[in-house]
């Protein structure tokens, strides 16, 4: 009878509702965000500050949610969706591709831009890499890609040989592999192997690049907001006032000063369509 009971109560407390974030963060004013220290998609400054893409377009947001206390963590790329769903903040602010295996385990917003691939090369390209297939082709070079981004997955289903994919744990880390001849390109988005470029002589963005291509259809991700799954409110409210944001003046201002633009925008494509397999 006890376990009767026992299961009984385990199964009600299972459907209760889980708390509500945004009710929660309403109240108190305060919400956590995580941004993987990625220029130009989230970071924070030299002395502490919020500053990309995300954040950007995160804090004010929330600030119109009635949100204005926000605490900014700094964490590893592959760390956000498990750090997330442990709850150790409330939403990730990484300007992260939204995709379907990604949709399994959390809430997205609808996306907030659209960006191709790019190589980080050595100065000079000294080995004319212009794309995913000049990996391919020549199996003694080995491409870097960053612990959970979407990079290895291109790299694999391109048709790279695993073992010509270097897994690192960051971009540093993998400027570092790259300069020191462990990896031949780092490969990532345009937009952050161009930054990566900027600070050091010995590196530089591959031009021209070709777009990859995969089954025949061209690959650009697509970026936005990450929300544990429960937090269905915290994501629609939030996808509102995005709704009214994006593409909005406003809203190009605060973001062409990370390199993106109406060049960027997304469209009129949705979550729902990114998440389906």
């Amino acid at each position: 009878m006890k376990r009767t009971l026992t299961a009984l109560l385990l199964s009600l407390v299972s459907t209760l509702p889980l708390a509500d974030t945004l009710d929660d963060a309403k109240a108190s004013g305060k919400l956590t965000l995580a941004v993987a220290n990625e220029i130009p998609y989230g970071y924070l400054s030299s002395d502490g500050e919020a500053k990309g893409e995300a954040p950007e377009i995160a804090l004010r947001t929330l600030k119109a949610l009635g949100i204005d206390n926000v605490e900014v963590l700094v964490t590893e790329f592959g760390s956000l969706i498990p750090g997330l769903k442990a709850g150790r903040f409330d939403v990730i602010a990484a300007g992260m591709y939204i995709n379907p295996k990604r949709c399994e385990q959390i809430l997205f917003s609808n996306p907030t831009y659209t960006i191709g691939e790019g190589f980080l090369v050595k100065t000079g390209n000294p080995l004319t890499l212009t794309g995913y297939n000049d990996i391919k082709t020549q199996p003694d070079l080995k491409l870097g890609v960053m612990a959970g981004a979407v990079e290895f997955g291109y790299a694999k289903d391109f048709g790279i040989a695993l073992d010509q994919i270097v897994t690192l744990p960051d971009y540093p880390s993998g400027v570092a592999a790259l300069k020191a001849g462990r990896v031949d390109a780092l490969a990532g988005t345009v937009l952050t192997m161009a930054e990566l470029g900027k600070k050091s002589d010995a590196v530089e963005l591959a031009q021209p690049f070709e777009d990859l291509v995969i089954d025949g259809d061209k690959v650009n991700g697509y970026g936005g907001f990450g929300f544990r799954r429960g937090d269905e409110g915290l994501r629609d409210a939030f996808n509102t006032q995005l709704a009214a944001f994006i593409g909005s003046e406003e809203h190009l201002a605060l973001v062409e000063p990370y390199g993106f633009g109406a060049h960027t925008l997304p469209g009129d494509v949705t979550t729902a369509q990114l998440c389906q397999p």
